[in-house]
């Protein structure tokens, strides 16, 4: 199936695409890599100021009610400039659950941060599970006392609060949220293989109270956060993949080699087209499970989440190895702009789990279930 843009969205991808184009060139991204942390806080103030933060929140929570549709359109463009700021975090592992489970109170004390641009948050969703951490009852009626460590957070380091799943005395689980500032939080900063701003958090004897508890089923939270975060690495991985593309296939249009362009090579030809392919298959299954989120059809979502992560993750593999490739012996230096491509593409592959192990997950979900099928 082909998903069209309605005009809502090609304002999203037009505004974008001259923001990241703007503010995310190549010489300003090595700085914020090399002096910023990985973290561009310039360019989150005016994705701030041009009102694209709140874009997948619902308008009630102060944003512009574009959901999950309008994040990928976002990520898209971001993944083409391979922009140091902390976004699908942001605004899938932490925002949108936010907006979706909790309360007023929570939504109002988090949200109008977030979408100014004065506070960055973040999410730890790696444990398939959904339990992050050990946690015991606190004495005081009400309140949790955590004690776990998050081996790698995007952002945390420049984040105001990470929502965490933890697992329960009486084997439930639940969604906190965790303020960085919190006595017993320490976050250390970690080098990553993308270069963006992530650290690794402990937590010893932090203390929540129960207003800082989502409400409901931690593990169903913990689960339609993930799918969310599923699809939001990949739609970025559809903005790196087809950006290396155009850049690979600018270099050996004009590449000369034997006295004919290197692109004339069948092989050549033949190893982009199938780059190609893979990108446009992350493409549309990245879209189709967006539109299954907005249309809060969950459990063909749940499936659908998945096969758009292994995409992005076994054909963005293939995809970002074979735009390196063909550059050539320039391909291998770190200074060409090609090279961050590789690095953003293995990041996002195997973050949430390399293609193996969602195709794992997947075929529990499949077991129980789901459904891949094409809508009718």
């Amino acid at each position: 199936m082909q998903f069209e843009l309605d005009d809502d969205l090609v304002a999203v991808r037009d505004l974008t695409e001259k923001i990241f184009g703007d503010r995310a060139e190549v010489e300003r991204v090595r700085q914020v890599e090399a002096d910023e942390g990985g973290h561009d806080r310039e360019l989150w103030r005016i994705l701030a100021d041009a009102g694209v933060l709140g874009i997948p929140l619902p308008e009630d929570a102060g944003g512009a009610g574009m959901g999950m549709l309008g994040l990928v359109t976002l990520l898209e463009q971001q993944g083409r400039r391979v922009a140091p700021v902390p976004l699908w975090a942001a605004l899938a592992t932490a925002a949108l659950p936010i907006a979706q489970f909790g309360t007023q109170q929570q939504v109002e004390r988090w949200l109008p941060g977030l979408v100014d641009g004065s506070v960055v948050l973040t999410g730890a969703f790696d444990a398939p599970t959904g339990r992050a951490v050990t946690v015991t009852a606190e004495e005081d009626a009400g309140s949790l006392r955590l004690n776990g460590h998050l081996a790698s957070v995007p952002g945390a380091e420049v984040a105001g609060a990470v929502l965490v799943p933890v697992g329960l005395p009486v084997g439930e689980t639940a969604v906190a949220i965790v303020p960085t500032d919190r006595p017993g939080v320490t976050v250390r900063s970690l080098s990553v293989t993308s270069r963006e701003s992530n650290a690794a958090v402990a937590l010893d004897g932090v203390v929540v109270s129960a207003e800082e508890v989502l409400p409901g089923d931690g593990a169903e939270i913990a689960r339609w956060t993930r799918r969310r975060a599923r699809v939001a690495l990949a739609a970025l991985q559809v903005g790196v993949c087809s950006e290396a593309l155009q850049m690979t296939a600018r270099y050996t249009s004009e590449r000369v080699q034997f006295g004919r362009p290197l692109s004339t090579n069948q092989a050549v030809a033949v190893r982009a087209a199938d780059a190609y392919l893979d990108t446009e298959s992350i493409r549309l299954t990245t879209q189709r499970a967006a539109w299954l989120m907005d249309l809060g059809q969950e459990e063909e979502a749940e499936a659908a989440s998945l096969v758009a992560k292994w995409w992005a993750s076994r054909g963005g593999l293939r995809a970002v190895h074979a735009t390196q490739h063909l550059h050539g012996g320039i391909g291998a230096d770190i200074d060409y702009p090609i090279h961050r491509y590789f690095l953003w593409g293995r990041q996002v592959a195997f973050t949430l789990g390399s293609a193996d192990a969602v195709g794992a997950e997947l075929g529990d979900a499949l077991e129980h279930g789901g459904d891949i099928g094409a809508p009718a």
